[in-house]
């Protein structure tokens, strides 16, 4: 009897939903048992902000650790947590299809029917930078913490709104409660948001071989190109990065833009090209918004 595949995951309840959904479709696909393991990681235990703990890995490394160890078999991630630079140990065996890539408002009504003064909670730099773009009258309030405890903060009194994933929300079956869905051309999503990246050991071509099943070459691409603006501008995960792609199965429409932290300044530049080109989209497009002044826009947020 073939032994059931050890399946990582982070113990939110979040991740554990995203990670039994890609368990249920690989099983579904390849007649494979697949088990979670919960992982607890730097991110869940830390109550430090994002931005303090470097933003990137700290939902990761952990995973990964467990993987080289032996311990798992692959791992899921919200691709948005990866780091741009990669991991010669580990790769990507897998991208499904991705959900809604959009940001969400959670409150009594849309961003523009809330009073001057209103308290909206996000522990995101780039959702800030765009939200401040839209309402400079708002108050934008740093937060931590799984969906639950940040949509509490507004029965509580303690906020007036919240801005997350719209797939976040699906998954956990709260988008009953989104007031707002921000269009991309409102709030660029962070690269890769509402994707999930599907991990395991570079060497094992067997398992590589069957996840791809579940992968879906159009996220895959569309991906690829958002993270590769990331990584050109040298960005983490917790920079005011934002990026979408989408395609017609041929051509990859871009879009990314770097927003300074008063919304007011920023760098927004769009570009297509052919789907196996996405990698190179997404550097060309980098290096044409450092040549007009994003690098500048990304340094005064680091300070």
């Amino acid at each position: 009897m073939t032994a059931a595949l050890r399946l990582g995951t982070r113990k939110s309840l979040m991740a554990t939903t995203q990670s039994q959904m890609v368990a249920d479709r690989l099983t579904a696909l390849t007649g494979r048992e697949v088990v979670l393991v919960g992982v607890t990681t730097l991110g869940d235990v830390s109550r430090a902000h994002l931005t303090q703990l470097g933003g990137t890995g700290v939902f990761v490394n952990e995973l990964r650790a467990r993987l080289i160890a032996g311990e798992i078999d692959f791992a899921v991630h919200s691709l948005k947590d990866l780091p741009t630079k990669q991991d010669e140990r580990v790769v990507v065996a897998a991208t499904p299809p991705r959900d809604d890539p959009r940001d969400a408002l959670v409150g009594s009504g849309k961003l523009s029917d809330l009073p001057a003064g209103a308290r909206i909670g996000t522990g995101s730099p780039r959702r800030v930078a765009q939200l401040r773009a839209l309402r400079q009258d708002l108050e934008y309030v740093p937060i931590r913490g799984n969906a639950d405890t940040r949509i509490g903060k507004i029965a509580s009194g303690e906020l007036d709104g919240v801005v997350l994933a719209a797939a976040g929300l699906g998954r956990i079956r709260r988008e009953a409660e989104i007031s707002q869905v921000f269009e991309v051309d409102e709030m660029l999503p962070a690269p890769g948001q509402g994707s999930l990246a599907v991990e395991c050991l570079a060497v094992r071509d067997d398992l590589i071989e069957l996840l791809s099943v579940i992968d879906d070459p159009a996220t895959r691409a569309a991906v690829t190109a958002e993270r590769s603006v990331l990584a050109a501008l040298e960005a983490g995960c917790a920079a005011p990065v934002g990026a979408f792609a989408s395609g017609d199965g041929h051509i990859l429409s871009l879009t990314a833009a770097v927003v300074a932290i008063d919304g007011v300044r920023s760098v927004r530049k769009s570009a297509s090209g052919p789907l196996p080109a996405a990698m190179d989209l997404g550097r060309e497009l980098a290096a044409a918004m450092i040549a007009e002044g994003a690098g500048t826009l990304m340094g005064e947020q680091a300070h």
